[in-house]
């Protein structure tokens, strides 16, 4: 079965992303699953290499790394371009996209999660 999780909400100050990586990692973690995870907006942040947080505090790029192993994470170019975020600032594994791809991934998708 193909998922496609679509994150809107930055990785810090609401727990958006959070429970969504949360879902996409159970789910990734099944025989049968595929996962694409789609950043747009401020989630794009979500991908930026090198994020600290506090002791105790959950940490968004570590949540990623899960999901790639088995799984795929996309940003939107056009939502990059918008905050500065080049492609070099991105964590490893993780690839800029656009809005055809999120169209084909979509169609493809047997469910769609929008969060």
């Amino acid at each position: 079965m193909r998922y496609l999780f679509v994150l809107n909400d930055p990785p810090y100050g609401t727990e958006r992303s959070y429970n969504a990586l949360r879902l996409a990692d159970k789910i990734v973690k099944t025989d049968d699953a595929e996962v694409t995870v789609f950043l747009m907006a401020d989630a794009v942040a979500c991908a930026k290499a090198g994020q600290q947080t506090p002791d105790g505090f959950y940490n968004i790029e570590r949540m990623l790394k899960p999901i790639l192993r088995k799984g795929e994470v996309l940003l939107c170019g056009t939502c990059m371009d918008a905050r500065a975020l080049a492609e070099s600032e991105l964590m490893e594994g993780t690839r800029r996209s656009s809005m055809v791809e999120l169209t084909e991934r979509t169609i493809a998708a047997d469910k769609v999660l929008v969060f």
